[in-house]
Protein backbone atom coordinates (compact mmCIF):
# COMPACT_ATOMS: atom_id res chain seq x y z
CA UNK A 1 0.00 0.00 0.00
CA UNK A 2 2.93 2.70 0.70
CA UNK A 3 4.93 2.18 -2.33
CA UNK A 4 2.20 4.27 -4.26
CA UNK A 5 4.31 7.37 -4.94
CA UNK A 6 4.01 10.34 -2.23
CA UNK A 7 2.67 7.76 0.23
CA UNK A 8 4.90 7.57 3.93
CA UNK A 9 3.82 4.94 6.02
CA UNK A 10 0.29 3.90 6.31
CA UNK A 11 -1.01 6.07 9.69
CA UNK A 12 -1.18 3.92 12.81
CA UNK A 13 -5.20 5.03 13.37
CA UNK A 14 -5.67 3.54 9.35
CA UNK A 15 -2.98 -0.01 10.44
CA UNK A 16 -4.99 -0.39 13.51
CA UNK A 17 -8.43 -0.75 11.83
CA UNK A 18 -7.03 -2.43 8.56
CA UNK A 19 -5.48 -5.31 10.59
CA UNK A 20 -8.83 -5.33 13.22
CA UNK A 21 -11.00 -5.80 9.53
CA UNK A 22 -12.36 -9.13 8.73
CA UNK A 23 -12.07 -9.44 5.23
CA UNK A 24 -14.76 -11.03 2.05
CA UNK A 25 -15.14 -10.90 -1.21
CA UNK A 26 -17.49 -11.20 -3.96
CA UNK A 27 -17.51 -11.32 -7.73
CA UNK A 28 -16.59 -8.07 -9.88
CA UNK A 29 -16.18 -7.80 -13.14
CA UNK A 30 -12.20 -10.09 -13.75
CA UNK A 31 -11.95 -10.19 -10.12
CA UNK A 32 -13.57 -9.49 -7.22
CA UNK A 33 -15.18 -6.72 -4.64
CA UNK A 34 -13.38 -6.17 -0.86
CA UNK A 35 -15.55 -5.96 2.04
CA UNK A 36 -14.51 -5.02 5.40
CA UNK A 37 -16.24 -5.54 8.84
CA UNK A 38 -15.67 -4.76 12.40
CA UNK A 39 -17.35 -6.02 15.39
CA UNK A 40 -21.08 -7.84 15.83
CA UNK A 41 -24.67 -6.98 15.89
CA UNK A 42 -26.90 -5.26 13.88
CA UNK A 43 -25.05 -4.67 10.08
CA UNK A 44 -24.48 -1.09 9.32
CA UNK A 45 -23.60 -0.94 5.87
CA UNK A 46 -21.08 1.94 4.62
CA UNK A 47 -20.81 2.85 1.09
CA UNK A 48 -17.80 5.60 0.35
CA UNK A 49 -17.82 8.40 -1.94
CA UNK A 50 -16.18 9.08 -5.52
CA UNK A 51 -12.40 8.01 -6.34
CA UNK A 52 -12.90 6.53 -2.40
CA UNK A 53 -12.23 3.86 -0.62
CA UNK A 54 -13.44 1.89 2.92
CA UNK A 55 -11.33 4.35 4.24
CA UNK A 56 -13.73 7.45 3.56
CA UNK A 57 -14.99 5.83 7.44
CA UNK A 58 -12.26 5.73 9.30
CA UNK A 59 -13.43 7.80 12.12
CA UNK A 60 -16.93 5.94 12.61
CA UNK A 61 -16.74 2.64 12.69
CA UNK A 62 -15.39 2.29 15.99
CA UNK A 63 -18.51 4.60 17.10
CA UNK A 64 -20.41 2.19 15.97
CA UNK A 65 -19.09 -0.99 17.18
CA UNK A 66 -18.89 0.78 20.65
CA UNK A 67 -22.49 1.13 20.38
CA UNK A 68 -23.24 -2.35 20.09
CA UNK A 69 -23.32 -2.30 15.39
CA UNK A 70 -21.37 -4.42 13.33
CA UNK A 71 -19.69 -1.80 10.74
CA UNK A 72 -19.71 -3.08 7.30
CA UNK A 73 -17.59 -1.04 4.85
CA UNK A 74 -16.57 -2.41 1.11
CA UNK A 75 -14.36 -0.74 -1.56
CA UNK A 76 -17.18 -0.18 -4.45
CA UNK A 77 -16.28 -1.52 -7.74
CA UNK A 78 -13.69 0.21 -9.13
CA UNK A 79 -12.40 2.06 -6.05
CA UNK A 80 -9.80 0.79 -3.53
CA UNK A 81 -9.07 -2.91 -3.43
CA UNK A 82 -12.20 -4.00 -5.60
CA UNK A 83 -11.81 -4.77 -9.42
CA UNK A 84 -13.49 -2.40 -12.16
CA UNK A 85 -17.30 -3.48 -12.83
CA UNK A 86 -17.69 -4.59 -16.97
CA UNK A 87 -17.62 -1.20 -19.02
CA UNK A 88 -21.22 0.88 -18.07
CA UNK A 89 -22.84 4.07 -18.69
CA UNK A 90 -25.50 2.67 -16.92
CA UNK A 91 -25.28 2.95 -12.61
CA UNK A 92 -27.72 0.35 -12.59
CA UNK A 93 -25.11 -2.35 -13.61
CA UNK A 94 -22.74 -1.02 -10.98
CA UNK A 95 -25.27 -1.03 -8.13
CA UNK A 96 -26.06 -4.94 -9.43
CA UNK A 97 -22.88 -6.07 -8.92
CA UNK A 98 -23.05 -4.20 -5.44
CA UNK A 99 -26.13 -5.52 -4.18
CA UNK A 100 -25.35 -9.19 -5.07
CA UNK A 101 -22.13 -8.52 -2.72
CA UNK A 102 -24.46 -7.15 -0.19
CA UNK A 103 -26.78 -10.65 -0.41
CA UNK A 104 -23.96 -12.80 0.13
CA UNK A 105 -22.24 -10.96 2.67
CA UNK A 106 -24.78 -10.91 4.93
CA UNK A 107 -26.73 -13.55 6.90
CA UNK A 108 -30.14 -15.32 5.34
CA UNK A 109 -33.38 -12.63 6.21
CA UNK A 110 -30.47 -10.31 8.31
CA UNK A 111 -31.93 -7.16 8.52
CA UNK A 112 -29.89 -3.79 8.52
CA UNK A 113 -29.21 -0.14 7.83
CA UNK A 114 -27.93 1.44 4.76
CA UNK A 115 -25.47 4.77 4.80
CA UNK A 116 -24.11 6.36 1.52
CA UNK A 117 -21.49 9.19 1.16
CA UNK A 118 -21.68 11.17 -1.93
CA UNK A 119 -21.30 9.02 -4.73
CA UNK A 120 -21.60 5.79 -2.32
CA UNK A 121 -25.79 7.56 -1.41
CA UNK A 122 -26.58 6.96 -5.15
CA UNK A 123 -25.40 3.23 -4.76
CA UNK A 124 -27.27 3.06 -1.72
CA UNK A 125 -30.76 4.25 -3.15
CA UNK A 126 -30.41 1.86 -5.76
CA UNK A 127 -29.72 -1.10 -3.56
CA UNK A 128 -32.16 0.44 -1.35
CA UNK A 129 -34.83 -0.29 -3.98
CA UNK A 130 -34.54 -4.09 -4.46
CA UNK A 131 -34.64 -4.93 -0.51
CA UNK A 132 -37.78 -4.24 0.72
CA UNK A 133 -38.85 -4.83 4.44
CA UNK A 134 -34.82 -6.36 4.89
CA UNK A 135 -33.93 -2.61 4.84
CA UNK A 136 -34.31 -1.04 8.70
CA UNK A 137 -33.21 2.44 7.24
CA UNK A 138 -31.29 4.29 4.53
CA UNK A 139 -29.17 7.43 5.25
CA UNK A 140 -27.54 9.49 2.35
CA UNK A 141 -24.89 11.65 3.06
CA UNK A 142 -23.42 14.79 1.03
CA UNK A 143 -25.31 13.02 -2.45
CA UNK A 144 -25.98 14.03 -5.72
CA UNK A 145 -28.20 12.77 -8.45
CA UNK A 146 -31.12 14.34 -6.43
CA UNK A 147 -32.02 16.93 -9.71
CA UNK A 148 -31.19 19.97 -7.21
CA UNK A 149 -29.03 23.07 -8.06
CA UNK A 150 -25.52 21.98 -7.32
CA UNK A 151 -22.61 24.48 -5.71
CA UNK A 152 -19.73 25.92 -7.24
CA UNK A 153 -16.95 23.87 -7.31
CA UNK A 154 -13.61 24.71 -8.15
CA UNK A 155 -11.04 22.60 -10.39
CA UNK A 156 -9.00 20.11 -8.52
CA UNK A 157 -5.30 19.96 -9.27
CA UNK A 158 -3.67 16.99 -10.88
CA UNK A 159 -0.80 15.16 -10.10
CA UNK A 160 2.29 15.76 -12.70
CA UNK A 161 5.02 13.30 -12.74
CA UNK A 162 8.05 15.04 -12.00
CA UNK A 163 6.35 15.64 -8.98
CA UNK A 164 7.77 14.37 -5.19
CA UNK A 165 6.74 12.90 -2.42
CA UNK A 166 5.98 16.22 -0.39
CA UNK A 167 5.19 17.99 -3.67
CA UNK A 168 2.52 15.52 -4.19
CA UNK A 169 0.89 15.82 -0.43
CA UNK A 170 0.85 19.89 -0.91
CA UNK A 171 -1.38 19.17 -3.93
CA UNK A 172 -3.21 16.49 -2.33
CA UNK A 173 -4.11 19.05 1.09
CA UNK A 174 -4.87 21.56 -1.61
CA UNK A 175 -7.69 19.81 -2.93
CA UNK A 176 -9.25 18.18 0.16
CA UNK A 177 -9.51 21.79 0.90
CA UNK A 178 -11.23 22.48 -2.55
CA UNK A 179 -13.79 20.06 -1.84
CA UNK A 180 -13.69 17.69 1.14
CA UNK A 181 -12.44 19.47 4.08
CA UNK A 182 -14.43 23.16 4.82
CA UNK A 183 -11.63 24.19 7.90
CA UNK A 184 -7.68 23.94 6.50
CA UNK A 185 -7.17 23.18 10.29
CA UNK A 186 -8.96 19.98 10.27
CA UNK A 187 -6.97 18.66 6.96
CA UNK A 188 -4.36 16.45 9.02
CA UNK A 189 -2.05 14.11 7.47
CA UNK A 190 -4.00 10.72 7.51
CA UNK A 191 -6.34 12.95 5.38
CA UNK A 192 -3.65 13.63 2.92
CA UNK A 193 -2.40 10.11 3.31
CA UNK A 194 -5.93 8.49 2.20
CA UNK A 195 -6.50 11.17 -0.64
CA UNK A 196 -3.34 10.71 -1.99
CA UNK A 197 -3.69 6.63 -2.56
CA UNK A 198 -7.65 7.38 -3.04
CA UNK A 199 -6.57 9.15 -6.23
CA UNK A 200 -3.67 6.84 -7.06
CA UNK A 201 -5.56 3.44 -6.79
CA UNK A 202 -9.10 4.88 -7.92
CA UNK A 203 -9.86 3.54 -11.67
CA UNK A 204 -13.58 3.99 -11.65
CA UNK A 205 -15.27 7.67 -12.89
CA UNK A 206 -18.11 8.97 -10.64
CA UNK A 207 -17.87 12.09 -11.61
CA UNK A 208 -20.43 11.52 -14.69
CA UNK A 209 -23.04 10.24 -12.27
CA UNK A 210 -23.35 13.27 -9.57
CA UNK A 211 -25.86 15.59 -11.68
CA UNK A 212 -29.53 14.58 -12.47
CA UNK A 213 -32.18 13.20 -10.87
CA UNK A 214 -31.15 9.48 -10.76
CA UNK A 215 -31.37 9.16 -6.85
CA UNK A 216 -34.27 11.51 -6.66
CA UNK A 217 -36.67 9.11 -8.64
CA UNK A 218 -35.27 6.04 -7.28
CA UNK A 219 -36.12 7.11 -3.34
CA UNK A 220 -40.09 7.08 -3.51
CA UNK A 221 -39.38 3.35 -3.78
CA UNK A 222 -37.48 2.85 -0.57
CA UNK A 223 -40.01 1.26 1.86
CA UNK A 224 -37.70 2.03 5.14
CA UNK A 225 -37.01 5.50 6.65
CA UNK A 226 -34.65 7.72 4.92
CA UNK A 227 -32.34 10.14 6.47
CA UNK A 228 -30.19 13.03 5.03
CA UNK A 229 -26.51 14.52 6.99
CA UNK A 230 -25.01 17.49 4.68
CA UNK A 231 -22.49 19.53 6.13
CA UNK A 232 -23.07 23.53 6.32
CA UNK A 233 -20.51 24.15 3.53
CA UNK A 234 -20.41 21.16 1.39
CA UNK A 235 -19.11 22.39 -1.85
CA UNK A 236 -21.62 20.35 -3.97
CA UNK A 237 -24.64 21.97 -2.48
CA UNK A 238 -24.19 24.90 -0.64
CA UNK A 239 -26.13 27.59 -0.84
CA UNK A 240 -28.90 25.07 -1.45
CA UNK A 241 -28.51 22.73 1.32
CA UNK A 242 -32.64 23.36 2.85
CA UNK A 243 -33.55 22.38 -1.15
CA UNK A 244 -32.46 18.54 -0.10
CA UNK A 245 -34.32 18.76 3.13
CA UNK A 246 -37.19 19.68 1.69
CA UNK A 247 -36.80 17.02 -1.38
CA UNK A 248 -36.80 14.39 1.32
CA UNK A 249 -39.80 15.22 3.29
CA UNK A 250 -41.52 15.78 -0.30
CA UNK A 251 -40.68 11.82 -0.14
CA UNK A 252 -41.30 10.88 3.46
CA UNK A 253 -42.92 13.78 5.43
CA UNK A 254 -41.37 12.15 8.48
CA UNK A 255 -37.66 12.19 7.13
CA UNK A 256 -34.74 13.24 9.28
CA UNK A 257 -32.69 15.61 8.34
CA UNK A 258 -29.59 17.13 9.84
CA UNK A 259 -26.93 19.96 9.11
CA UNK A 260 -23.16 19.39 10.47
CA UNK A 261 -22.48 23.05 11.28
CA UNK A 262 -18.74 24.91 9.93
CA UNK A 263 -17.75 21.52 8.17
CA UNK A 264 -18.30 20.52 4.34
CA UNK A 265 -18.75 17.93 2.47
CA UNK A 266 -16.68 15.23 4.50
CA UNK A 267 -18.96 15.51 6.77
CA UNK A 268 -18.49 12.38 8.34
CA UNK A 269 -14.53 12.78 9.09
CA UNK A 270 -14.34 16.74 9.52
CA UNK A 271 -17.41 16.62 12.16
CA UNK A 272 -17.12 13.26 13.06
CA UNK A 273 -18.58 13.86 16.59
CA UNK A 274 -21.76 15.45 15.46
CA UNK A 275 -21.89 12.76 13.00
CA UNK A 276 -21.58 10.04 14.93
CA UNK A 277 -24.29 11.43 17.40
CA UNK A 278 -26.84 11.77 14.95
CA UNK A 279 -26.38 8.70 12.91
CA UNK A 280 -26.10 6.49 16.42
CA UNK A 281 -29.61 8.28 17.57
CA UNK A 282 -31.29 7.51 14.26
CA UNK A 283 -30.26 4.01 14.00
CA UNK A 284 -31.57 3.50 17.25
CA UNK A 285 -34.90 4.75 16.57
CA UNK A 286 -35.23 2.69 13.16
Amino acid sequence: MDSIRGLDATPDSIAVLERAARRRATPCGDGTMVWREWGDGVPVILFHGGTGSWLHWIRNISPLNAAGYRAVAPDLPGLGDSALPPPTDNLDDVSDIVCDGLMRVRAPDERFHLVGFSFGGQIAGRVATRLGRRLRSLTIVGTGGLGLPRGRMSNLRRVESNMNGPEIAALQRDNLGRFMVHDPAKIDDAAVWMQIRHVAVGRFKSVPFAPGDRLARALPHVMAPIGGIWGEFDITAYPYIDQRETLLRSIQTDAKFHVVAGVGHWVQYEGADEFNRVLLGWLARS
